[in-house]
């Protein structure tokens, strides 16, 4: 009995691991920061956390179907099109990722596709919400009062 229980706690532990996470402002920003995402490819840590916030909400489990058959995935709503291999739709899968990986609460993965996403020509405007609400703005309000 004593087994079954020991056992039954690790599989919760396992599970709640990958559960998705919504972020807080700060929290994000901290670990883009972490990641060297502040000024990657000449953006700034506020541009990433706007566009996250627009994306997904800071939802590391978001998902959004497309008209054209493709999902977008994670924190930054990343492309199956292009980007991931969802096993549903035609794709290049340029980060050699399958989709599902990028909705874990571990963002890791979803950080290296940004970064191969961005080296593109298109830069951030690959992202349409970063475009629409977060280009050529004012961005400091999104990193004011985090402690990096």
């Amino acid at each position: 009995k004593m087994k079954a229980l020991t056992l039954l706690s690790l599989l919760g532990c396992l599970i709640t691991a990958n559960k998705a996470k919504i972020f807080s402002r700060c929290e994000l920003a901290y670990m883009l920061h972490e990641e060297g995402l502040d000024g990657y490819e000449g953006y700034s840590l506020a541009n990433w956390i706007c566009m996250a916030f627009f994306e997904s909400g800071f939802n590391s489990a978001a998902e959004d179907d497309n008209a054209d058959g493709s999902t977008d995935y994670g924190i930054f709503q990343i492309n199956s099109r292009v980007w991931c291999n969802n096993y549903r739709s035609p794709t290049e899968n340029l980060c050699h990722i399958p989709c599902t990986d990028l909705l874990s609460n571990d963002i890791t993965d979803d950080i290296v596709c940004a970064k191969r996403i961005v080296r593109d020509p298109q830069g951030m405007d690959a992202w349409e919400d970063w475009t629409m609400h977060c280009k050529g703005r004012d961005l400091s309000e999104w990193v004011d009062g985090c402690d990096l």
